[in-house]
């Protein structure tokens, strides 16, 4: 069994940045054997470390300007031309896991467009909530089995 895992992030208190963390509370709901669930307001160097005991990897995300309702992209590793200690793009934690424990992770990027990102305390948006449940649609048969798929695909 493929072990996975699902990191979703964003900001749940500032309207539409929610979505990841929303993706990620609704797939911890399904109880996915091999499926290990994560939500955080960022990824974080750290994460590189815990992609140790996985075979892929799932990132999830608001998106500002991406495609409607999601894309959804298999991405590699890179090396992060910068990061902080609190925060790092998908690709650069695949890169760091290769350059400091020699692990290769097959990666993905599943980004939702939102809408409305300014309003503190605001909850996902009614187009941001469509798309969501487009993206769910889309994502859960790729987890229950495992082929998380090879290629770029869209909505």
């Amino acid at each position: 069994m493929r072990r996975i895992f699902l990191i979703g992030y964003g900001n749940p208190g500032r309207g539409d940045d929610g979505l990841g963390p929303a993706v990620a509370e609704a797939v911890e709901a399904w109880a996915v054997p091999g499926v290990t669930v994560e939500s955080d307001f960022q990824l974080n160097v750290e994460d590189a470390y815990e992609l140790l005991n996985y075979d892929a990897a799932v990132f999830v995300d608001a998106s500002v300007d991406g495609a409607e309702p999601f894309f959804y992209k298999q991405i590699g590793p890179e090396d992060p031309a910068s990061f902080s200690s609190h925060s790092v793009s998908p690709a650069g934690l695949l890169g760091l896991t290769r350059n400091l424990f020699q692990k290769d992770v097959q990666g993905f990027v599943l980004g939702i467009r939102g809408y409305e990102f300014e309003e503190f305390g605001a909850p996902i948006g009614p187009r941001a909530s469509a798309n969501l449940k487009a993206a769910l649609e889309f994502l859960e048969p790729r987890l229950r089995s495992g082929n998380l798929g090879g290629a770029d695909a869209g909505a």
